[in-house]
């Protein structure tokens, strides 16, 4: 079956997905979920190594791989290396994240590659970057979560260092590239030429520590672990009610004074302990206290009501199965089905943007390794009779 579309706005695009693991897969599911044609090139199943999320058939995989289409060609032979070219030639976009002398060694390298096709967009996703002193070591999320500093500050103070629940860099670097390559080809519209953009996991995460890294490089000040209350909005945080936690977000001195007066505490805004920000900093483990003392007189729903009511930022701390049941994540259209040949009916998790006239859909599910290979291999133009000896020679 030829490329379906999940979306109208990228459908005149082909990718070359010659990624593994999280963060250049997830970059390529980015451009798949709004229509590119991206064909996922992987080695044929008797070479393949340990490259896989939790296995073709784990949810892992099929929600980080729909809505592209998958070829095998084994690259350690030299006509698989020349039919990965013949389809690279056809695309406009090539990702890949391997370590960076490999690309050079197989003449897959953007210099190569753009001799005969300049208008080539080539995104490289690596751990620490294209070059110096840490570019050939191996990459993982963790690894970059803790050398770009978000271990530092997360945690509750004192405990340690500690990693975020989500692979962050990973997906972070995934999205930059995207976005680059999104860049890229709107550069490309108006010079004609393709380039090579490069991004790495230890780059986004010291990117996605944001205003952390402000207040080291612009005010001289190395933040801390504070926990579940924000570093430097008071109060910001986790705070127990009645029948348990629930989050209350307090930024600027306006919604202090309404956050004070539904507390039932109005005096706190005179109060000299905590009348402005830095005394409510000095201050923080005292105030927190006589929140969540204020609080224990009511259950979250009821405070969560009144507060939001107020203009005040409030909400319940869910696990994954109460996510999907809050009335706003339904009502956004979070969840979209999608249909395997292989598994039957699936629920993913779809975009978390819309665009109202060319919206992202499920069009195809995650495909088995190489189910589309003779079906791209036909579209370059190879014959059937070639398309079999190529088969027989292990060439995918």
């Amino acid at each position: 079956m030829p490329h379906i579309p999940a979306s109208p706005a990228l459908a005149r695009f082909r990718v070359i997905d010659l990624t593994q693991v999280r963060a250049g897969p997830t970059c390529c599911r980015q451009l798949a979920d709004w229509g590119a044609d991206v064909i996922q090139v992987q080695m044929p199943e008797h070479m393949r190594g340990d490259d896989t999320l939790g296995g073709q058939d784990g949810s892992d995989y099929q929600y980080t791989h729909r809505n592209k289409r998958s070829v095998t060609l084994n690259l350690k032979e030299p006509e698989g290396i020349a039919a990965l070219k013949q389809l690279i030639h056809t695309a406009d976009v090539v990702v890949e994240n391997f370590r960076p002398d490999v690309k050079f060694r197989l003449g897959l390298d953007h210099a190569t590659l753009a001799q005969d096709h300049p208008r080539l967009i080539y995104a490289s996703i690596s751990g620490f970057g294209q070059t110096g002193p840490l570019a050939d070591r191996p990459g993982f999320d963790q690894i970059a979560q803790g050398m770009g500093g978000l271990m530092s500050v997360t945690g509750l103070q004192g405990q340690g260092p500690v990693r975020v629940g989500i692979p962050i860099a990973d997906l972070c670097a995934g999205i930059f590239a995207a976005q680059g390559i999104l860049v890229a080809l709107l550069e490309r519209e108006v010079s004609g030429q393709g380039q090579w953009l490069h991004t790495s996991l230890l780059q986004s995460m010291v990117y996605m520590m944001d205003f952390q890294t402000a207040r080291w490089l612009a005010d001289g000040e190395v933040p801390q672990q504070a926990g579940n209350y924000h570093p430097t909005s008071i109060p910001t945080g986790v705070y127990k009610a009645r029948d348990g936690y629930m989050n209350i977000a307090v930024f600027g001195s306006k919604i202090w004074e309404r956050f004070c007066h539904t507390l039932g505490a109005p005096e706190w805004i005179d109060d000299p302990r905590f009348h402005d920000k830095a005394c409510r900093g000095k201050n923080r483990d005292d105030l927190n206290a006589a929140i969540n003392e204020l609080l224990a007189l009511q259950d979250r729903d009821h405070w969560i009501e009144r507060f939001n009511k107020d203009g005040v930022a409030c909400g319940h701390i869910n696990d994954m199965s109460e996510v999907f049941d809050e009335p706003q994540v339904q009502h956004l259209g979070m969840v979209q089905d999608v249909v395997s040949n292989r598994l039957g009916p699936q629920r993913l998790v779809g975009q978390p943007m819309t665009l109202e006239r060319t919206p992202s859909t499920m069009a195809r599910a995650a495909p088995r390794r190489g189910e589309h290979t003779e079906e791209v291999l036909g579209e370059l133009g190879l014959a059937a009779s070639d398309i079999a000896q190529m088969k027989t020679r292990g060439v995918f």
